[in-house]
């Protein structure tokens, strides 16, 4: 296999088993939890160490923000040889018993991305491997974390679709934005973030397995408030430790898998 184009690994550079995040800095963080972590390479947003976390072989792999740079890493990662992914990252929620810093565990997306569609039509499902979803739900026990298994939402935009103006540069806003979240709420969605349908549609296609987490940041109905603003030094308040919890998720959640592959 030919070195890949984007992110710069080949065959043999990568355990089965990664873990995306999408920031590239907290790859280095999760990486901090193995009993062996060897960078492997770095270009533009992604960021890839490859080790081992208590014997198990491991990768973690930085996609970047949102779907579209999310399908190249999985497409590349696939092609050197993995074959489980597990998307580790952070999330909002619309539900109210959903308490900041829960583990969301995300068994189906709702597909609002646009990069699935290239590969797949509307109608076809983004669905985790229930083995995945089990591990993750093992592992969140393991640790103590409270934890909810659900549907996601996966997005393309960040600051569009909020119910207020606000949150859009210069106050823009479309009507049909209104309703969006609070009918998100009453679909029992779980989660909102940008990767998670994307690499379930395509671990599914190819006969991979992939799952995914997210670490509650906030309620989204919440931090949109009155002026439909948000405020980022409020997340940046609690994200590092929240990070760190996700970080020992996504590697025992791997340790779970592996260890039932090989008994």
């Amino acid at each position: 296999m030919a070195l890949q184009y984007h992110l710069q690994i080949d065959s043999g550079d990568v355990a089965p088993y990664v873990l995306l995040p999408g920031d590239p800095g907290r790859v280095e963080t999760i990486a901090s939890f193995w009993d062996e972590a060897n960078h492997i390479a770095t270009n533009r947003e992604y960021v890839t160490y490859t080790g081992t976390y208590k014997g198990v072989p491991i990768s973690c792999t930085s996609t970047g923000i949102g779907a579209p740079s999310t399908a190249i890493a999985v497409e590349e990662l696939a092609r050197c040889g993995a074959t489980t992914f597990f998307r580790v990252g952070t999330c909002g929620t619309f539900l109210d018993h959903v308490a900041n810093g829960d583990m969301a565990i995300f068994d189906s997306a709702m597909r609002l991305d646009g990069a699935s569609h290239g590969y797949a039509p509307p109608e076809y499902p983004a669905v985790a491997d229930h083995q995945v979803v089990a591990a993750a739900a093992a592992a969140a026990e393991g640790l103590g974390y409270r934890y909810h298994i659900g549907t996601t939402r996966t997005a393309d935009t960040f600051y569009a679709r909020h119910p207020r103006p606000g949150s859009s540069f210069g106050d823009f806003w479309q009507s049909w934005w209104r309703d969006h979240f609070e009918d998100l709420k009453r679909l029992n969605v779980l989660g909102a973030e940008m990767e998670a349908s994307l690499i379930l549609v395509l671990a599914r296609i190819w006969g991979l397995r992939a799952g995914g987490a997210s670490v509650v940041l906030d309620n989204v109905l919440e931090v949109s408030g009155e002026s439909g603003e948000f405020d980022p030094e409020e997340q940046f308040a609690h994200g590092g430790e929240a990070i760190e919890k996700l970080a020992r998720l996504g590697c025992e959640t791997i340790r779970h898998l592996y260890e039932a592959d090989t008994a």
